[in-house]
């Protein structure tokens, strides 16, 4: 089924050398059977002062620069610089995740998921792989979803793959950290079916430039809250005016 799909991967970093690499040689070789899966790997290089970028290309990815910071304009950046596609994998470059578990996810997306969130919730966290705020703040986030929108949410990871006419559908547009829960809230808004799979979590490669500090922590937290609140109080135009952008994806 996977040679029916086109698979373009999204990967948002910022000095990430020490992992990058790993990350992007294990998409290039994931496989199902003896069928390579993915087709291409964007990775935007949200204005590091490492050598991501060059260990990026050296293990098979097309790079893009953005220097603006920001979780959302860098997957935006990327999205805008991809090939035509029919699924999209996000997934971050800090080698937290497992790549071969992405495939339950496209998997979900070839049999009729329109978004497919990989739940570190549901799967096993190593010691270490995720931190108090993380834990929590996940947990609060998901459960106001849960409450504000009558759709069970346990996670709002960031490894997850979205069908490319959905995500035309949603319209994404949050430039920071409320990028993930946005498009799991939109997806929902709009009726789409949003599934969630279990994955493991690991110990990062390197700091989180988020969740690694208090600052970064508490950023992340008011941008993701802030973003469940506005979705909630805009539900109703957004119903409205479903942007009708036909993508030549599926």
């Amino acid at each position: 089924m996977f040679k029916d799909y086109t698979v373009s991967v999204v990967i948002p970093a910022l000095n990430e050398e020490q992992a990058i690499g790993i990350v992007v040689k294990q998409l290039c070789e994931l496989q199902s059977g003896n069928q390579t899966i993915i087709d291409h790997i964007m990775v935007c290089d949200n204005g590091s002062t490492d050598t991501t970028a060059q260990v990026a290309k050296a293990a098979g990815a097309s790079v893009i620069y953005q220097a603006l910071p920001g979780y959302g304009i860098a997957c935006m950046t990327a999205l805008a610089e991809l090939p035509p596609c029919g699924i999209v994998l996000f997934v971050d470059g800090d080698d937290a995740a497992f790549i071969e578990q992405a495939i339950p996810l496209l998997q979900g997306i070839i049999d009729g998921d329109d978004l497919a969130i990989g739940s570190r919730a549901l799967g096993i966290i190593e010691p270490g792989a995720l931190t108090k705020p993380q834990l929590f703040g996940n947990w609060l986030s998901s459960h106001l979803i849960t409450l504000f929108w009558g759709q069970k949410i346990t996670d709002l990871g960031p490894f997850r793959a979205i069908r490319s006419s959905a995500l035309a559908i949603i319209n994404m547009e949050d430039k920071t950290f409320g990028w993930t829960v946005e498009m799991q809230v939109k997806a929902i808004i709009h009726g789409l079916k949003v599934s969630e799979y279990p994955v493991d979590s690991k110990v990062r490669i390197g700091e989180s430039k988020i969740s690694g500090t208090v600052k970064g922590s508490i950023k992340a937290g008011i941008g993701i809250l802030s973003m469940i609140l506005k979705l909630f109080l805009t539900q109703s135009s957004l119903k409205k005016a479903v942007r009708i952008k036909v993508l030549p994806y599926d």
